[in-house]
């Protein structure tokens, strides 16, 4: 995996997800873009410049789900995107509520990132 073009974009924004977001909702946020870009996907008459846009933008959100999608890759390329402060908290199950200072005024709930439990954050 080349981590050194993983800091060149913001995997999250391509999914249109955020950190704080649970691994089924990262998945279910790839199904959704990878169908709708999916070359196999697109109309007949669609422009060769279009196309050609689409498949690019589909390689992309492929690539994102590679390193989304998959825990190691996902923890180490958020310590690499973590440039700001963090706020962490310990879960019972032995995960982590994890969020960004930067996403605390527009998350309210943050899920474990091993269980499915859910924490409030309170403003």
């Amino acid at each position: 995996m080349a981590f050194e073009r993983i800091n060149q974009k913001d995997w999250y924004k391509v999914l249109g997800a955020k950190p704080s977001d649970s691994p089924a909702e990262l998945k279910r946020q790839y199904q959704k873009l990878a169908l709708l870009y999916h070359p196999d996907k697109q109309e007949a008459d669609v422009p060769a410049g279009e196309a050609e846009e689409r498949v690019q933008r589909f390689i992309e959100i492929d690539q994102a789900w590679k390193i989304l999608g998959n825990e190691e890759t996902k923890k180490e390329y958020d310590l690499q995107r973590r440039d700001e402060q963090l706020y962490t908290l310990s879960c019972r199950c032995g995960g982590n509520y994890s969020v960004f200072k930067s996403e605390t005024k527009e998350v309210s709930l943050v899920c474990c990132d091993t269980c499915s439990l859910v924490v409030e954050i309170l403003q």
